[in-house]
């Protein structure tokens, strides 16, 4: 039984399991939004609510994990991962290459599962998921990349409810996908010594600790715009807009918190964003019942 819970402790450290709560309330906001739309109700279903959560779990171990092993030569060399377990030997290459080919399978099949449309963009999108491990190799927009793995969330929540998708999910995966490539940018100041001397495509090892918070921002202020923009075009109501203000507040906090002290990114990255993902998902959630009790 201690080897067992050891195995997943390890399987915890190398995917960073809490990190889900990034992407898992924007997947439910576009699955309630659009069940609202098809069923006029919010509830979506048990099956529905079992075989997302799945999709969202297997598609990010695939993407954590595929990351790790990729990385692998880069991790051993960062005084900041050189404890991970793809790193120090805890969970071996054969072991990484299972268990990314187990999620990928899961995913997949969860996918078909669900309906033909989400079986068949489950292959891009595991395609683009993988991607990111590549691009911060030779390009500094692997930010957007990350940013575009996590906005994909709403637009497979869309699918998987309604078979198709709408402009207002465009709408949330693009302020996802900019709110995901800010903070992005914002943690990777970390790194930013190591990233220049290995050459590596990070914004700020590139153009510099100023500019990379310039972008962040204006990446942020875009994320706000195109939430605005998703509750308008979704029809929903003022809860809705305060939803979008309140993140406007906690990303202005975020910022603010790394200016003053780059020792508390982590605090920045993890506690505000997963705040303002599950305050979105409440504040909207309530929004759609004030409307069907409207």
């Amino acid at each position: 039984m201690q080897r067992i819970w050891s195995i997943l402790k390890d399987i915890n450290e190398l995917i960073v399991f809490k990190h889900s709560i990034f992407a898992l309330p924007f997947i439910f906001i576009a699955m309630i939004v659009s069940s609202y739309e098809v069923n006029h109700s919010a509830w979506f279903g048990f099956k529905l609510l079992v075989l997302g959560i799945l999709c969202a779990v297997s598609a990010r171990n695939f993407a954590m994990a595929f990351n790790r092993f990729a990385d692998d030569d880069i991790d051993a060399l960062n005084p900041r991962t050189v404890n991970r377990p793809s790193v120090d030997g805890r969970i071996g290459r054969v072991n990484m290459i299972l268990f990314i080919l187990f999620n990928a399978i899961l995913f997949v099949f969860v996918a078909w599962l669900i309906n033909e449309m989400a079986f068949i963009v489950s292959f891009p999108i595991l395609i683009i998921l993988a991607s990111y491990s590549f691009f911060k190799r030779f390009s500094p927009f692997a930010h957007l990349v990350l940013g575009l793995s996590l906005g994909l969330a709403p637009i497979a929540g869309t699918i998987a409810v309604s078979g198709s998708t709408h402009i207002w999910s465009w709408l949330l995966c693009l302020g996802v996908m900019f709110w995901a490539a800010g903070f992005d940018l914002l943690y990777s100041l970390q790194d930013i010594e190591f990233d220049k001397e290995h050459k590596l495509y990070s914004i700020p090892s590139r153009y510099g600790k100023e500019a990379a918070l310039a972008v962040s921002a204006g990446f942020h202020v875009l994320a706000i715009i195109f939430w605005l923009l998703f509750v308008g075009d979704a029809s929903l109501g003022l809860v809705s807009y305060m939803a979008v203000i309140v993140s406007a507040v906690i990303l202005c906090c975020e910022h603010l918190i790394v200016r003053r002290d780059f020792k508390k990114i982590d605090r920045a990255f993890f506690t505000l964003n997963g705040y303002l993902g599950i305050m979105f998902f409440i504040f909207v959630l309530t929004d759609i019942v004030f409307i069907i009790r409207g």
